[in-house]
């Protein structure tokens, strides 16, 4: 297949004239960028809801056995099984958006990502319902896997297909902004619920309101996401017949695509994947479950750090746009190798000593109830300051990374080839960082006293996605080519 012969990469390209995406107005961008950016952050609000509440959904899903430590790892492995699924949510949906068009693929991953946010919301708990409760957890948890998985393909070859060429990096980066706002607008709603209804009642019930809040979300999102007409590139190549008849085909099994693909995943996406989810999921369950914060504390953290640092993924987008994609994405690539360990070090001295508030006890039925401990003093401004530190590698590695997988591929395999290499290396290396650094670090508690994994068995976790960044960014520098200059017209 010529037209998978990308033209970044010196060699031919066959495919007609397309539309001029440089001649769209600016208004019919923007109208765009929000129809796929609303219903992106919903999607992630949804996605998020479920890794923000890990540590209270973990009893009810496993049972109130004591054993906390348990509940959390089973709460994190049902989350990363959304992970799991998500290349393949990629493949199928990635088919669909390059052989029938990107604004059907948008509609039908919203409602299936929607649909099963508001039923988790309804489901009985671990004492009433026993070991069915966790199976349909995991069960839907596998949906919203599959629907994201062709949520952020279609998102930004959407977006890409409009914009101009010399401002691609500017325009798709406020795709990018959507995880982070989707995490943001999750973790507030669950503080102010939290507030409205007190620990108790949150606890009990108050954590499904979160959830089936994304019913309505969902609903008002779906009329803004039909009213969208389909992507010029695509409507283009359609009408003159150069779409793929086989796009898995023409991805993955045509050497030069395939190359490429395999470029993206372990020059780009893998490490991404570990800087994203180390600075924001990690860095959340670190604070609440290692350094015992306070939940509002912790929340605050977050959502101060990550607003302070969102215009950041369109700085860097549109700098980008100026110097090149692979500068940026690699210098917050081994940033985010270098810093990482030390800024979580930062976070454990700055969150102070941890007290006992409530000592271990039993209830009524001979039930252990396990001792609360907490960490009174943090200093919160000091916190905030590093965990913007940590989002601040986030936004050079992510703000361009859009129109870097765009431009890589020809728009007839667009969907499928850059989607793929996204959920791999965000899905399996990233999704998986926060079950991974937390059963390392159970690991390493339980060493010997006075040996080295024993002594730093609170960050020890964190060689995982460290070590995987530094491979990303020896791959990707030695491999990697800058892909500004590509017209897509041309593609």
């Amino acid at each position: 297949m010529d037209q998978s012969l990308n033209p970044a990469y010196g060699a031919a390209v066959d495919a007609p004239a397309a539309h001029d995406n440089n001649q769209v107005d600016s208004k019919t961008i923007w109208q765009v960028i929000t129809a796929s950016s609303v219903g992106t952050v919903i999607e992630w609000y949804d996605f998020y809801i479920f890794g923000s509440l890990a540590a209270i959904i973990g009893p009810v899903l496993f049972g109130q056995s004591g054993d906390l430590t348990k509940s959390l790892l089973g709460a994190l492995a049902i989350f990363g099984a959304g992970f799991v699924v998500r290349p393949f949510g990629a493949v199928f949906f990635g088919r669909i958006g390059d052989m029938i068009g990107r604004k059907y693929t948008f509609l039908v991953t919203l409602l299936i990502m929607g649909g099963a946010t508001f039923v988790t919301g309804l489901i009985p708990s671990y004492d009433s319902i026993g070991i069915t409760a966790p199976i349909i957890v995991v069960f839907l948890r596998l949906l919203q896997g599959l629907a994201l998985g062709g949520e952020y393909g279609g998102a930004a070859t959407y977006v890409a297909e409009y914009a101009p060429d010399k401002q691609r990096g500017y325009y798709t980066s406020f795709i990018q902004i959507t995880a982070t706002g989707g995490l943001i607008l999750s973790i507030t709603v669950i503080l102010i619920t939290r507030k409205l209804l007190g620990e108790p009642a949150f606890k009990e019930w108050g954590w499904r309101i979160p959830f089936l809040l994304s019913g309505f979300l969902v609903i008002a999102s779906y009329f803004i996401r039909k009213r969208l007409h389909e992507s010029p590139l695509f409507a283009k190549a359609k009408a003159t017949g150069t779409t793929s008849k086989s796009p898995l085909r023409d991805s993955f099994v045509n050497p030069v695509n395939r190359r490429l693909v395999l470029i993206a995943l372990f020059g780009v996406t893998m490490g991404q994947g570990v800087i994203f989810y180390t600075s924001q999921f990690q860095a959340f369950t670190f604070m609440n479950a290692t350094l015992k914060l306070d939940t509002v504390h912790s929340s605050i953290i977050m959502v101060v750090s990550m607003l302070l640092a969102t215009p950041l993924f369109v700085y860097f987008g549109s700098l980008s746009d100026r110097i090149g994609r692979k500068r940026i994405i690699m210098t917050g690539m081994i940033c985010g190798a270098l810093f990482t360990m030390p800024l979580f070090h930062g976070l454990q001295a700055f969150a102070g000593p941890i007290t006992e508030v409530t000592p271990a006890t039993v209830d009524a039925a001979g039930k252990a109830i396990p001792a609360v401990m907490k960490a009174l003093n943090p200093n919160i401004p000091a916190m905030i300051a590093l965990t913007f530190c940590l989002v601040l590698f986030v936004t050079m590695v992510y703000g361009p990374i859009a129109a870097y997988l765009v431009e890589l591929f020809p728009t007839s395999v667009r969907y499928t080839s850059l989607s793929v290499p996204y959920h791999i290396g965000n899905g399996i290396f990233g999704g998986f960082v926060p079950l991974v650094a937390t059963s390392i670090g159970v690991w390493a508690a339980a060493q010997p006293a006075g040996t080295f994994a024993n002594e730093h068995k609170s960050i020890i976790g964190l060689i995982y996605p460290v070590v995987t960044a530094l491979i990303c960014f020896v791959v990707g520098m030695a491999l990697m080519k800058d892909t500004r200059d590509v017209k897509l017209m041309d593609s």
